[in-house]
């Protein structure tokens, strides 16, 4: 374990959910892990999170450091505590957060319709533990996550107190909080901040606009990624602005929780191994085809896909891509939810095949762990992708990751082609996003390198060899910590 090379930093995360408490995606697994791995920098994390029920239900020796008479529209406090390593401060405010289920979609399917204000909150008590609420300690640095805590820069610039330096990560440019004009006054913001350079979006309150606009650094979760949101196509509206700030934008790649995605010791699945090893692949392998009543077929190829189900992961490509599937004799291994209509289709699908496509909607975290174990190559075939995680438990399982040649994956994925092969560096296969056609040629040439049994295992062993941890990502985050830090502190003598 390597030790703190530098003075240590104090960093306060923000963020709408964290592993293994709440997690809809990625963001959580980012949030959960990366606190332990900047403390190897000497990097100090303190996280607020939301005090949903299921923060509340297992923080440990909790104890309030803060209380609010009133905080948009009700008595709230923040509470202190762990979950296991993760320190936590939870906002423990019950008219905003006590309510069951997806922490941002009600019972009926729809956005909570006060999320603005919701988030607003959120933003408002980091602003509040940045500018030392919390006596005996105060971070040299917020960290906002996505844009239900990017408004926190935005309420740190519009008061005269010194603030910490800031960094705003973007985990996914198509959401952005957009909410009306009039609710300025009611989100806790002064009227001069709607402006271009401030919170003003296209006449509405943009959260994640206001946290790219005015905090000290973006950050992306991948190099291609930051390019990438710079165009027109890919930008989201917001492409002018990254141009402008290019100069602060920076892209980290993410690892994943090395512990939690270990195959030598994961509890989920059927069988142990640390190597390409046939004898226990065999056995995840059949532990998956019976948990999804695939067929018991030793030829076939298993294809995982571990997805949101929504037109950006590109699972309507797949679909068109099922006859391929069949010629190739590849079994469908998918577990996700979202979009009604891609959920009925995947439904019909496997209703039509049975023992060919095997099909789990929702999520279960026990079973992501068993399809990265037991299918022989792992799916992405996202339109853009600012990083992607699957992948990387999938080079760390030897499932062979087939991906869409955007964003993180482009840039964690080295392609089988010829002369990757012949210099065995090789971990998977890439292909032009947005094409069913390309898919499908990706498809048959996994099936035709599955039939090689010597690359396949080379392609396996590969990429149970790459660094996937969080070890070098967190060093870059240091240093660009401690780089802000010096920054504002610079800042400050000169003021």
């Amino acid at each position: 374990m390597s030790q703190p090379r530098r003075a240590r930093a104090k960093a306060l995360a923000v963020a709408s959910e964290i592993y293994p408490l709440v997690k809809t995606g990625g963001l959580a697994d980012v949030v959960g892990a990366l606190p332990g791995a900047l403390a190897r920098e000497g990097v100090e994390t303190r996280t607020l999170v939301p005090g949903y029920p299921a923060v509340m239900d297992k923080l440990e020796d909790a104890e309030p450091v803060h209380a609010y008479r009133a905080l948009y529209g009700g008595p709230a406090r923040l509470v202190a505590g762990r979950v296991g390593a993760l320190d936590l401060i939870a906002l423990d405010a019950p008219h905003l957060y006590s309510r069951p289920g997806n922490p941002y979609i009600g019972p009926d399917g729809a956005d909570w319709p006060d999320n603005a204000i919701r988030f607003a909150a959120l933003a408002r008590a980091g602003a509040d533990v940045a500018l030392g609420v919390l006596k005996g300690w105060r971070p040299d640095l917020v960290h906002a996550h996505d844009w239900q805590a990017a408004l926190l820069p935005a309420f740190l610039r519009y008061q005269d107190a010194a603030r910490p330096a800031t960094v705003v990560t973007v985990h996914n440019l198509a959401f952005q909080g957009q909410f009306p004009r009039d609710m300025l006054g009611a989100l806790g913001l002064p009227p001069e901040s709607f402006a271009i350079d401030g919170v003003e979006y296209y006449g509405a309150i943009g959260f994640l606009k206001a946290g790219l606009q005015l905090a000290d650094a973006i950050t992306t979760v991948s190099p291609s990624y930051a390019l990438e949101i710079q165009s027109p196509e890919a930008g989201m509206g917001l492409d002018g602005l990254l141009r402008a700030r290019a100069a602060a934008l920076h892209g980290i790649l993410n690892g994943v929780d090395t512990d939690v995605w270990n195959p030598k010791a994961d509890p989920h699945i059927a069988a142990a191994y640390a190597a390409p090893n046939a004898r226990a692949k065999q056995k995840n392998r059949a532990a998956l085809r019976a948990r999804l009543r695939l067929d018991d077929d030793p030829q076939a190829l298993v294809l995982g896909v571990v997805s949101r189900l929504s037109w950006q992961k590109g699972l309507d490509l797949l679909l068109e891509c099922l006859p391929t599937l069949f010629e190739e004799n590849i079994q469908l291994a998918l577990l996700g939810a979202g979009d009604a209509d891609l959920e009925a289709a995947f439904r019909a699908a496997a209703s039509s095949h049975p023992g060919r496509i095997g099909l789990f909607l929702g999520y279960d975290e026990q079973l992501a762990h068993l399809v990265q174990a037991g299918c022989d190559a792992l799916l992405v075939p996202s339109r853009f992708e600012p990083c992607g995680l699957t992948q990387l438990c999938a080079l760390r399982y030897g499932a062979v990751p087939v991906v869409a040649r955007v964003g993180g994956l482009a840039d964690t994925i080295v392609d089988a082609n010829e002369m990757a092969l012949a210099a065995g560096v090789a971990t998977g296969l890439q292909f032009a996003a947005g094409s069913a056609a390309r898919l499908a040629h990706a498809l048959r040439r996994a099936a035709a390198l599955h039939r090689d049994a010597p690359t396949w295992k080379a392609l396996q062993a590969n990429g149970m060899a790459t660094d996937v941890s969080w070890d070098a990502p967190a060093r870059h985050y240091a240093d660009l910590y401690r780089a802000l830090i010096r920054a504002n502190a610079s800042n400050r003598r000169v003021a």
